[in-house]
């Protein structure tokens, strides 16, 4: 049990995660938006409420949120799907582009510095509104057409060095999903790396030799396994069989309750085991009180229904889940809550290279409160309020 710390204001809560373990007691959190204490009070003179603080989630494919297309959203828009997506237990996301032109992507990225300087100011003062929004998620242009999924192949590119850079010159990609077997693949992965971007196997039809020559050159993730790649099969390992059976990827998984089937999800997390990266995958129509009354009018149109978001011929595109319904799916498939807020967070964070937020005195207070329900109570980021109920 740790002593108050003076000037530090609690949660309260009666247990938290901390470094995977509970401790029971409150949470302090000093003036410097970092945990000060934890396991403080708990006795008759000085009780604690019912409620559970856990490190807050992080998801690293957010196509949308609140009514919001993330791809074309100016800075009203992205304020408000921050606020929804702290409201359903996000602390950071990754906001993820698909099916643009190349001016179409650069503008994208243009407008995501904007929020993201927006937002840093906004911390600094201490008037942060909702979750931080991190560098993009490129899921495209680059991808191969056999393995399209729900994305407009008539976007897609081969692999260019000079394309490439023309989108990092925004300084605003921090991590790029790729089919490494087309012509000049390999290469960019090589080049992306160097540049300090997480590169992500996906929409591909790599072998498991193409995908081990992809992991050698630096690629350190596995877009939505089982979803838009190179089906496993006995002699045929692809992608899939390379991320559960090595180490070398973290493995990106849509748990949403219907993209992937709960036995392969069980599968999954046994066989990779502190390496699973779940995901909403996210689209506008999430976090929306009523997504299936949400139509998605575009090239290629969206329609939900009871929870699917499919495109005319039933392709699944994207998925309505929030981020704490992903941890309740997790938990509802039989893994424990500490491996649970792990895998919608602490991996995303480890691949990244984000502040470690484990809960213990000195992390960061990106923090997320709990009722007996799993429902999001608060959320805070960097120690700051951004979400209560």
């Amino acid at each position: 049990m740790s002593d108050p710390v003076p000037g530090a204001r609690r949660l309260g809560v009666r247990e938290a995660l901390v470094d995977g373990e509970w401790v029971s007691g409150d949470v302090e959190i000093g003036a410097a938006g970092t945990v000060a204490a934890v396991g403080v009070g708990g006795g008759r003179s000085d009780p604690v409420g019912t409620d559970v603080a856990i490190p807050g989630l992080v998801d690293l494919q957010v196509n949308g949120f609140a009514g919001v297309d993330l791809r074309d959203a100016d800075a009203e828009g992205y304020r408000v799907a921050a606020e929804s997506l702290a409201a359903h237990g996000a602390t950071a996301v990754q906001p993820t582009f698909f099916g643009l032109s190349v001016d179409g992507y650069r503008d994208a990225l243009g407008a995501l510095a904007e929020i993201r300087t927006e937002q840093q100011q906004a911390l600094e003062r201490g008037a942060l509104r909702g979750c931080r929004f991190l560098r993009a998620h490129l899921e495209g242009p680059f991808l191969n057409a056999r393995f399209k999924g729900a994305h407009d192949e008539r976007t897609f590119l081969d692999p260019s060095v000079a394309v490439a850079d023309t989108l990092l010159r925004t300084g605003e990609v921090g991590f790029v999903t790729l089919a490494p077997e087309l012509p000049g693949g390999l290469d960019l992965v090589r080049h992306l790396v160097e540049r300090g971007v997480v590169v992500s196997i996906g929409h591909s039809d790599a072998s498991d030799t193409c995908t081990m020559a992809a992991v050698d050159a630096g690629a350190r993730h596995l877009t939505h396994c089982w979803n838009a790649h190179r089906r496993l099969t006995s002699r045929d390992p692809g992608p899939a069989a390379v991320a559960l059976a090595r180490t070398h990827l973290v493995v990106g998984l849509i748990a949403d309750g219907i993209h992937v089937a709960d036995e392969v999800v069980r599968l999954t997390l046994a066989a990779a085991r502190g390496r699973v990266a779940a995901t909403t995958d996210a689209i506008a129509a999430a976090g929306l009180d009523d997504p299936d009354r949400w139509t998605e009018e575009a090239d290629l149109p969206v329609t939900v229904r009871d929870g699917w978001a499919t495109l005319s011929d039933g392709t699944l595109a994207g998925s309505v889940a929030t981020p704490v319904e992903v941890l309740r799916q997790l938990l509802r498939v039989g893994l424990d809550l500490a491996s649970a807020v792990d895998a919608c967070g602490g991996v995303q964070r480890r691949l990244l290279g984000l502040d470690d937020v484990r809960a213990r005195p000195g992390d960061v207070a990106d923090l997320v409160v709990l009722d007996d329900t799993m429902s999001v109570r608060r959320t805070l980021v960097a120690g700051h309020e951004v979400h209560r109920s």
